[in-house]
């Protein structure tokens, strides 16, 4: 039975009617739109001038603790694109601060925690889930701040890192490309993995749950790393935690699951409870929109362009983004995005020409067949 039959707003309340029928949360519960609604993972980003002015004076983690700022970042970016919806400009890190893991971010190098968790007394260290989320005050008030500027029919996304990403963040210390030390660990401490899982999915939830609360009507659990295991692996040491998180989450704000690299998860992913299946561009929108019968309380698709497609000539990237609404072929639930995040090198407005062919030729039903 699907999650959404709630008509609550952000902060559980009745739904504005503008918001309720907007396109975008209507395609999160499978209802038939008039267009199909399209909002870019990274929408707000180093490729855009913008937002690189305003990081020329500030620091990332600086940037991500200013709630006006950061809330500016985001109304612009959805304004600028045109997209159906907004996202909250974050990082999937700041939790893992708020636990007590100390992190930084050092240009080139990307994302370093300093004090990396190797062995179950770090993990029993770490700060309650529930003073750790209220740390995270200064994310739930750039929300708050972003949809106050936001049109009243655009909805604002929350999102929060998945379970096993957070976790290979704090083992790892940072990125990686084989997640020897988190495999090592989950094989090697399942006591252990179990309580940093628990402890994540508490503080994930509280997040979350905050975040929903001061106004975003949607949010998405991003999960990237999910595709470094295999299929055994995830059902086994991750997909519990993602259906825990989903559970304690509020009815009537949609979820959307994704993780990247996880085109042989994506059955796994779609049994985790959450309302939208995000597919990256290693998944098949038609195996997603299939899920969605053996998982009632899947209502919706989301994807999946490849990303580099931005940083082709325009007429190839339409050309994808035609192939794209050809597979969908017109049926509800579908939301368009990207497989993965807007990289750096893309031009803006190749991504707002993206958009705009996307509402234009899914209105006029260039696409494929309906129903």
């Amino acid at each position: 039975m699907s999650r959404l039959g709630v008509r609550v707003s952000g902060n559980l309340t009745a739904m504005p009617a503008p918001l309720w029928d907007s396109a975008f949360l209507r395609a999160c519960r499978g209802e038939a739109t008039s267009h199909t609604p399209v909002w870019l993972m990274r929408q707000a980003g180093r490729y855009m001038p913008h937002y690189r002015a305003i990081r020329a004076r500030s620091s990332f983690l600086s940037l991500c603790k200013d709630p006006a700022l950061s809330a500016e970042v985001a109304i612009h970016a959805r304004a600028y694109l045109g997209v159906d919806a907004a996202i909250v400009f974050s990082d999937i890190l700041v939790v893992l601060e708020a636990l007590g893991l100390p992190l930084e971010f050092t240009a080139g190098d990307g994302p370093k925690l300093t004090a990396p968790l190797r062995e179950g007394a770090h993990v029993a260290a770490l700060r309650a889930s529930s003073a750790a989320a209220a740390d995270l005050d200064y994310v739930h008030r750039t929300v708050a701040l972003t949809v106050a500027g936001l049109p009243g029919h655009i909805p604002c996304i929350g999102f929060c890192g998945g379970p096993f990403t957070l976790a290979s963040y704090a083992i790892e210390g940072g990125s990686s490309r084989h997640f020897t030390l988190t495999k090592t660990f989950m094989y090697r401490e399942p006591a252990a993995w179990a309580e940093l899982m628990e402890r994540l999915v508490q503080t994930l939830a509280a997040h979350l749950t905050l975040q929903i609360r001061a106004g975003a009507t949607c949010v998405q659990i991003f999960e990237s790393w999910g595709g470094a295991l295999n299929r055994a692996d995830f059902a086994r040491y991750v997909a519990p935690a993602l259906r825990s998180l989903v559970a304690l989450l509020p009815e009537g704000v949609p979820v959307i699951a994704f993780a990247a690299g996880a085109g042989h998860l994506q059955e796994l992913i779609a049994g985790c409870g959450a309302d939208v299946l995000g597919v990256d561009s290693t998944g098949e929108l038609d195996a997603a929109f299939a899920s969605r019968q053996r998982h009632p309380g899947l209502s919706a698709v989301q994807g999946n362009l490849d990303p580099c497609l931005l940083l082709a000539t325009p007429e190839r990237l339409l050309e994808g983004a035609a192939a794209v609404l050809a597979e969908a072929a017109g049926r509800p639930g579908h939301i368009f995005n990207l497989g993965h995040g807007v990289l750096k090198e893309t031009d803006p407005e190749q991504a707002r020409r993206l958009v705009a062919f996307v509402q234009e030729t899914s209105r006029d039903g260039r696409h494929g067949r309906s129903g």
